[in-house]
C-alpha cells in the first residue's frame, strides 16, 4: 500500500474513533493532534523510518576503487630499458542488476518501517481516547456524588424537622450524616484517581503532568452502533506489516542471488620505463600502459546458498507469526463487541432501574407529606440510586473504550 492511501487510511480511522462522541469530539481530536505531534515515542519510529528511507540512497554503491604504486628497488631490465615503478588502478562492478536488487530490498524495508509508524499513531489514538474515556467517566462521577450529596442534605433537614415533632429518631439523623460522610469520602477518592489519570493523560500528550485537563463530564449513550466489518480486519496494519516482512525477505534473496554472480572488474596498469644508454632500440624507454579486465567468481558459494536457506526460514516464520496475530487481533476484536454490546445491555437495564427508584422516592416524599417516613428506606433508596447512576456512567464508558478497540482493529 503507498503512503499517501496508508496516510487517508489513518486520519479515517481517527475520524471514526472521534465521531463516537459526537458534539464534544472536538476537544478530543485536539488533545489527539497534539499527542501525535508531541510523542516521543512516534518521533522515535520517524526517526527509524527516515532511517530506513536513506538506506535506499546508501545502496546505490560500488566497491571501493583501488589504486596502488610500487616501486622496483632492484629495476628490472627489458627490451626497451629498466621498469622503474608500477601503478595500478582497479574497479570492480557487481553483476548487472545487483545495486537495482539492493535498492529494491532496501524499499521494501523502508515499506515495513513504515507500517511500524502506521501502527504507532493507532496506538497512541487508542491510547489517548481510552485514557480520556476514563477521566470523563471520573469526572461524571464526581458530579452525581455531589448531587447525591446535596439530596442528602435535604433529606437531612427534613428528618431534623421530623425530630422536632417526633416523627423521627436522632439515629436516622446520624445515619443520614453518616452516608453523607461517605459520599465526600468517596468523592475525594475519585478526585484523588482523577489526578492519577490526568498525569497519565499529560504524559501521553508529552507535556506536565499537573496541567488541567478539560472533559466531557455528562457522557451519553450512542443512540445506535455502526456496522462492524471483520474483514478490514484482515488489512490491519498490524498484519500487513508482515506482508511488507515478507516481501522483503523476497527482495533479499533476489539480492542474494545477484550477490552469488561473478563481479566484474575494470582496471588499468603503468609502467614507466628508463631509456636504455648502451644502445638505442625501437621504443627506447617507451612506457607500458595495459588495461586489464578482473572476473571475480564465487566459486565457494556456501555462503549464499545458507543465505537462501535462512530466508527460506524466515518466510516461513513470518508467515506464522501473521497467523499467530491474526488470531490474537480476531480474539481482541470478539471479545471488545461482546463487551461492547454488554455495557449497553447494562446501560438499559440500569436506566430501568433508576426510574423504579426515582417513583420509589417520589413515594417517599409524598409519605412525608401526609406524615409519615421511613428514613431507613430513604437511604436505602438513595443507595440504589447512586449505584445504578455510578453504573450507568460506567457502562457508557465500557462502551466509548471498547469502541475504541474495535476501530482500532476495524478502520
Amino acid at each position: 500500500m503507498k503512503k499517501g492511501k496508508i496516510h487517508i487510511k489513518f486520519v479515517l480511522f481517527l475520524g471514526i474513533c472521534l465521531s463516537a462522541l459526537n458534539s464534544y469530539s472536538q476537544d478530543l481530536k485536539t488533545y489527539i493532534d497534539e499527542a501525535i505531534a508531541n510523542s516521543p515515542e512516534i518521533q522515535k519510529v520517524q526517526f527509524q523510518y527516515g532511517i530506513a528511507a536513506e538506506k535506499v540512497n546508501e545502496a546505490n554503491w560500488l566497491p571501493n576503487t583501488e589504486v596502488s604504486a610500487g616501486y622496483f628497488v632492484s629495476e628490472p631490465e627489458t627490451r626497451v630499458g629498466a621498469q622503474r615503478a608500477r601503478f595500478s588502478l582497479k574497479q570492480m562492478i557487481p553483476w548487472f542488476g545487483t545495486i537495482t536488487a539492493r535498492e529494491n530490498y532496501m524499499n521494501s524495508m523502508a515499506a515495513a518501517q513504515y507500517e511500524e509508524l502506521v501502527i504507532a499513531k493507532r496506538k497512541l489514538v487508542l491510547s489517548v481516547s481510552q485514557s480520556y474515556y476514563n477521566l470523563m467517566a471520573n469526572k461524571a462521577k464526581q458530579e452525581v456524588l455531589e448531587k447525591n450529596v446535596q439530596l442528602l442534605e435535604t433529606y437531612e433537614r427534613l428528618a431534623l424537622t421530623s425530630l422536632e415533632v417526633g416523627k423521627a429518631s436522632a439515629v436516622s439523623v446520624l445515619r443520614l450524616q453518616i452516608r453523607q460522610n461517605e459520599l465526600e469520602q468517596s468523592k475525594e477518592v475519585l478526585q484523588q484517581q482523577f489526578l492519577a489519570e490526568q498525569a497519565v493523560f499529560n504524559n501521553l500528550l508529552n507535556r506536565e503532568s499537573d496541567m488541567t485537563v478539560v472533559v466531557v463530564s455528562e457522557p451519553k449513550m450512542p443512540l445506535g452502533t455502526e456496522m462492524i466489518s471483520e474483514e478490514n480486519l484482515k488489512v490491519h496494519p498490524e498484519l500487513t506489516k508482515y506482508d511488507k516482512l515478507y516481501e522483503s525477505v523476497s527482495k533479499s534473496e533476489l539480492l542474494n542471488k545477484k550477490e552469488s554472480s561473478p563481479m566484474i572488474g575494470f582496471g588499468l596498469d603503468y609502467i614507466p620505463v628508463s631509456e636504455r644508454t648502451d644502445m638505442n632500440p625501437i621504443d627506447n624507454g617507451k612506457d607500458i600502459l595495459m588495461p586489464m579486465v578482473t572476473l571475480s567468481i564465487p566459486i565457494f558459494n556456501n555462503k549464499y546458498k545458507s543465505q537462501t536457506k535462512q530466508n527460506q526460514l524466515k518466510q516461513q516464520e513470518i508467515t506464522s507469526q501473521k497467523e499467530e496475530r491474526l488470531n490474537a487481533l480476531q480474539t481482541m476484536l470478539s471479545k471488545a463487541i461482546y463487551d461492547r454490546n454488554s455495557a449497553r445491555i447494562s446501560y438499559d437495564t440500569q436506566s430501568k432501574n433508576l426510574k423504579q427508584a426515582k417513583d420509589a422516592e417520589e413515594i417517599l416524599i409524598k409519605n412525608y407529606e401526609t406524615g409519615t417516613i421511613d428514613f431507613n428506606d430513604v437511604l436505602d433508596i438513595q443507595e440504589l440510586q447512586l449505584k445504578f447512576q455510578i453504573n450507568q456512567i460506567e457502562s457508557v464508558k465500557t462502551y466509548y473504550v471498547q469502541s475504541t478497540i474495535i476501530n482500532y482493529l476495524t478502520n
